[in-house]
């Protein structure tokens, strides 16, 4: 069960991180579109799962990754001065590929539509 506290906190973080990587975060790793999707925060507060949606081809998305693993002192620091806490969450990323399987479905739909959908047979004859 999630905690009101926990959830809270996990929307500050996911606030925190999405400013940063739009203002303060300057690594040249980082050159795709990056959007914070999600934040998972232990129910001790002392872990938080923070997933990003990456738009680009696959080689920018593994050096996204590596920037924002580099980076990940510097927003962990500033996660910890604006939500002052007694301990702050050890921050890990991971990558949501959640928008790129909801892609494959919907072609993989439309597919189906396209080759069900032929026109029925002229009886008329």
């Amino acid at each position: 069960m999630t905690s009101q506290r926990s959830v809270r906190i996990a929307e500050a973080i996911k606030r925190i991180v999405s400013e940063m990587l739009m203002r303060r975060i300057k690594d040249a790793r980082i050159t795709g579109m990056v959007s914070v999707t999600d934040v998972d925060v232990s129910g001790d507060l002392r872990h938080a799962k923070v997933f990003v949606s990456i738009y680009g081809d696959d080689e920018a998305q593994k050096q996204t990754m590596v920037g924002l693993n580099s980076a990940r002192g510097l927003i962990q620091s500033e996660v910890g001065h604006q939500l002052g806490l007694r301990n702050t969450p050890d921050l890990s990323f991971k990558q949501d590929k959640s928008a790129e399987h909801a892609a494959h479905i919907n072609a993989l739909l439309q597919q189906i539509h396209t080759e069900t959908a032929s026109p029925a047979p002229d009886r008329s004859e």
